[in-house]
């Protein structure tokens, strides 16, 4: 199946000829742009810069660098670009870690051509419905358009985190009043916006998310505080409970899950 609509540009960067190969073929047969297919970790900040591709297919394990620093590099400089992370390792964390790092999606070798086309469109169709909740969150701000609107704060030290969420909560009808990038600005947004919810991350620097959460709680009651994680641990999960989250939704982020409990939450 085709993809629908615009044409998605997509570097491809692994050190497998067979697998650039392949993955070249099968994209170019499905409509998507593939603008590069690199082979070693070294020029690809600098590729993104110059072939501007919407989604990079990253592989972990790279001659001259590791594919975690370089999506940690890419989501920083150019947040809008999503990045889908490959590998073949068997560590047990790695996915848990990739997810907090921002990837958008996530994909274990071996995988078959059907894995690799489901991962691409839900990759494609989540980007493409934030980018139309942020197009509509700025012009709402710009027309004044918000008040009705329930109000959230985002805190998450991952720039293209902040910048999916902001697009879907606007698509769901939210307002998004500030962003955070640590624990401190998190407690501080919270005690002078007092939004209705607040999305937190568990880990950030300076402040993880749950030594912020009681002072959020206390600097503003009425807000709902919902976890941002990229492993659903039990222990974390009752320690944010503990102290007064109302759940969790897990990194990559999905639309159609986010949207389920934004209306059970807001229903509550």
């Amino acid at each position: 199946m085709r993809i629908p609509g615009k044409t998605m540009r997509v570097l491809i960067v692994d050190d497998n000829a067979s697998m650039r190969t392949l993955l070249t073929a099968l994209l170019a047969s499905q409509g998507y742009a593939v603008v590069g297919a690199l082979e070693d970790g070294n020029g690809v900040l600098e590729a993104v810069n110059r072939l501007q591709p919407e989604i990079v297919c990253l592989d972990y394990q790279l001659p001259g660098r590791n594919g975690l620093e370089i999506l940690a590099e890419i989501n920083e400089t150019h947040p809008e670009v999503d990045v889908l992370f490959m590998t073949g390792s068997t560590e047990a964390s790695i996915e848990n870690r990739v997810a907090d790092a921002g990837a958008a999606g996530f994909l274990r070798k071996p995988f078959s051509q059907q894995q690799v086309l489901k991962e691409l469109r839900q990759v494609c169709d989540t980007r493409r419905q934030a980018r139309r909740g942020n197009t509509e969150q700025d012009a709402a701000t710009t027309e004044r358009g918000t008040a009705n609107r329930p109000t959230v704060v985002i805190a998450d030290d991952n720039s293209s985190i902040r910048l999916l969420l902001r697009g879907l909560f606007s698509e769901l009808g939210l307002q998004v009043v500030a962003q955070a990038t640590n624990g401190e600005e998190a407690v501080r947004a919270a005690a002078k916006l007092q939004p209705q919810l607040l999305f937190l991350d568990v880990n950030m620097p300076i402040m993880s998310g749950l030594e912020a959460l009681p002072h959020i709680r206390g600097h503003s009651p009425e807000t709902q505080v919902v976890m941002i994680t990229g492993e659903v641990s039990r222990q974390v999960f009752a320690q944010a409970t503990g102290l007064g989250a109302r759940g969790y939704i897990v990194k990559s982020v999905r639309p159609a899950y986010v949207e389920k409990f934004i209306k059970q939450l807001l229903a509550a």
